[in-house]
């Protein structure tokens, strides 16, 4: 008897993404020309009445959306950060040699803080405030794990491509990295702006040189 053959089950398809709303789009934009309020002004000094005077929407329509300065910020930072923990995927996955994505992670780096550095100046100022603002603290700590997961997805792929394993745990890494990072933002913050070009390569070269340093 021949053998009988087994059903052909189609795979289960893909979701489709839904697109956004209207609704959508309208906070996207707000959180978008929040974001350069908050990035100057930092988050103690701006209140929702200021977000809306440098912005095209009246304090009215601000308020529609949001109904606290906490619940705009807390959406600002998730539509910020969901570009900036990608950021760096493409340099993982395009690089062929441990020593080609050493040297563009760390250029990476840089350039993130000379073409938005006011908006790291805001992720770390509300990093801080998340420890008295509890209305912060779910999305500081949200963000933060992503951050953690970049950074690692960073350095395990770099031990990959130089044939060893990492010598520390991924919160160590992004510990160390974060804070070579926030060094290099508040020199470049509070210093000289002319010195501002020098800062950036100095952090570009701490980050060359310490990437070895974590592989066993």
């Amino acid at each position: 008897m021949a053998a009988r053959s087994a059903p052909v089950v189609d795979a289960p398809s893909a979701p489709a993404e839904v697109p956004p709303t209207k609704h959508d789009r309208r906070r996207d934009e707000l959180a978008e020309s929040a974001l350069t309020t908050l990035g100057e002004r930092g988050y103690a000094r701006t209140s929702l009445r200021d977000i809306a005077h440098n912005s095209p929407f009246s304090h009215g329509v601000v308020h529609y959306y949001f109904a606290s300065k906490e619940s705009l910020i807390t959406y600002c930072v998730r539509f910020y950060k969901r570009t900036c923990v990608t950021r760096y995927d493409a340099i993982v996955e395009t690089s062929a040699s441990a020593d080609e994505l050493r040297e563009r992670f760390a250029a990476k780096l840089a350039e993130t803080i000379r073409e938005e550095g006011p908006r790291h100046q805001l992720w770390y100022d509300l990093r801080n405030q998340s420890m008295f603002e509890p209305a912060l603290r779910e999305v500081v700590l949200e963000i933060d794990g992503q951050l953690e997961a970049m950074i690692w997805r960073v350095v395990s792929r770099y031990a990959e491509l130089a044939g060893r394993r990492p010598a520390i745990d991924p919160s160590t890494c992004y510990g160390m990295l974060d804070g070579l990072f926030a060094q290099a933002l508040l020199a470049w913050a509070t210093g000289p702006v002319d010195a501002r070009a020098d800062v950036l390569l100095v952090l570009a070269a701490r980050v060359d040189l310490l990437l070895p340093s974590l592989l066993a």
